[in-house]
């Protein structure tokens, strides 16, 4: 209206009014041409939004695939790792010891690469859920800490251990997770020395502290070591295997669990890792004895009656090898029908005098043959017939629901592949719960 204005000053009226039609007509011309940007750009974001459907669901279809997948490929390696820890177990000739040895290095690598896998494609994808509950610390840290002196040891290098009585709040599994992970590199990176685990009390929670005396991290690379593929030292990248995605797992999970991660450290002077967890809601008592000793052996389960189920019969021949070799009086199974008739066998030979004193585990595989159910379900159903059998689960499946259903049953569950120590532990921890003193 300006520019009209201004424009009609000292002119004939015609020639204002033609003017403004002009501008009239510039104006529609623009407001069409911001019309026709708008259904563009419009346009536009719906490509982009079906695009970004697309991703998401093909980042899921990636999960699920990987998820299915590494299954498949747990089954194997599984049965693998049983073998090659039945024979380390035997006294061999030295040549053969040194290759069942090599042998069994090179498995638990590929599990921890497939581990490391399958763990950040969830992370990714947002499927993780954890499962959150109160748990004694030592439930966790005890078993750790035999497989952290064992691997430091391996390397010539001093492990100390400081315990806790303390009950946290966390999801257990990935909790362990995180530590095994700061452990591992801790002894990847460690020539010499040390390495310590350790929980100390603080106001806000208990801390969990993984430190060592190793290179250090140099500050400017703190924030570096917690992105994807980022490795240490070049010469032990190229000495160890690996992805670089431990820490970046370590700092995944640390978030989703909302347990704050600290890290400190000094070039020639080691590094220290402090992750901090809440109390739980239930009364502690004071902290036992702080020393490094290792478990309980294998020896303490000699005599001990269990019971395997799975549909894998390579799985069952591996079970059974190592079982019998810590003395275990062990009877396999692939379907449900065969187990219970093993069981009736059992009640039928057991002494009379034994009473309900007596007790016997199950190692129960989830995923059993269609008509059988799922191992879970099973193990309630056979309880109720059987009670002198204590079930023990044992699943490649990470699902917060199971663990769930497991926990509010109080059956212990193992995942796979079975790491032939923790089993142990979990079989110790059972049988001398149900007043199994051993030989």
């Amino acid at each position: 209206m300006e520019r009209v204005e201004s424009a009609g000053t000292g002119r004939a009226p015609y020639g204002a009014f033609e003017h403004a039609v002009l501008l009239a007509e510039q104006v529609r011309e623009r407001t069409d041409t911001l019309h026709r940007t708008l259904d563009e750009l419009a346009e536009t974001n719906t490509r982009l939004e079906d695009a970004r459907r697309e991703a998401e669901a093909a980042n899921h279809s990636k999960t699920r695939f990987l998820a299915a997948v590494s299954h498949d490929l747990l089954q194997p390696l599984n049965a693998a790792r049983l073998f090659t820890s039945a024979l380390e177990e035997l006294p061999l000739e030295r040549n053969a010891g040194t290759l069942v040895t090599n042998i069994g290095r090179s498995l638990r690598d590929v599990e921890q690469l497939l581990g490391t896998l399958v763990d950040i494609s969830r992370l990714d994808a947002g499927v993780l859920t954890p499962d959150v509950a109160p748990f004694a610390v030592a439930e966790l840290l005890d078993a750790l800490a035999e497989e952290s002196w064992q691997m430091a040891q391996a390397k010539g290098l001093a492990f100390s251990y400081v315990a806790s009585s303390a009950v946290v709040e966390s999801d257990l599994a990935l909790l362990a997770r995180v530590i095994r992970n700061l452990v591992s590199n801790a002894v990847r990176y460690t020539d010499t020395g040390r390495v310590l685990l350790g929980c100390r009390r603080r106001a806000e929670g208990l801390e969990i502290v993984v430190a060592d005396t190793g290179p250090g991290i140099p500050e400017s690379r703190r924030e570096e070591v917690f992105l994807e593929f980022r490795r240490g030292r070049d010469q032990v990248s190229r000495q160890s295997p690996g992805l670089g995605l431990g820490l970046a797992i370590v700092d995944r999970i640390a978030r989703l669990l909302d347990h704050p991660l600290q890290l400190a450290s000094q070039s020639g002077h080691g590094t220290l890792f402090a992750l901090m967890l809440p109390y739980a809601r239930a009364p502690v008592v004071e902290p036992a004895v702080t020393t490094v000793v290792p478990l309980r052996g294998s020896e303490y389960l000699k005599g001990a009656c269990l019971w395997v189920l799975d549909n894998d019969a390579s799985i069952l021949d591996g079970m059974q090898a190592l079982l019998c070799g810590w003395g275990c009086q062990v009877r396999v199974s692939t379907c449900a029908a065969e187990l219970e008739q093993q069981l009736e066998e059992q009640r039928e030979q057991q002494p009379a005098e034994a009473g309900s004193a007596w007790r016997g585990v199950l190692l129960i595989d989830y995923h059993l043959d269609a008509e059988d159910g799922d191992g879970l379900s099973l193990a309630e159903r056979l309880i109720q017939r059987y009670p002198w059998v204590m079930p023990m689960l044992i699943t490649a499946n990470h699902d917060a629901e199971i663990k769930r259903r497991c926990r509010e049953r109080g059956f212990p569950c193992v995942l796979k592949p079975v790491k032939p120590l923790r089993l142990r532990q979990a079989l110790i921890h059972l049988l001398g719960e149900a007043g199994h003193d051993g030989p």
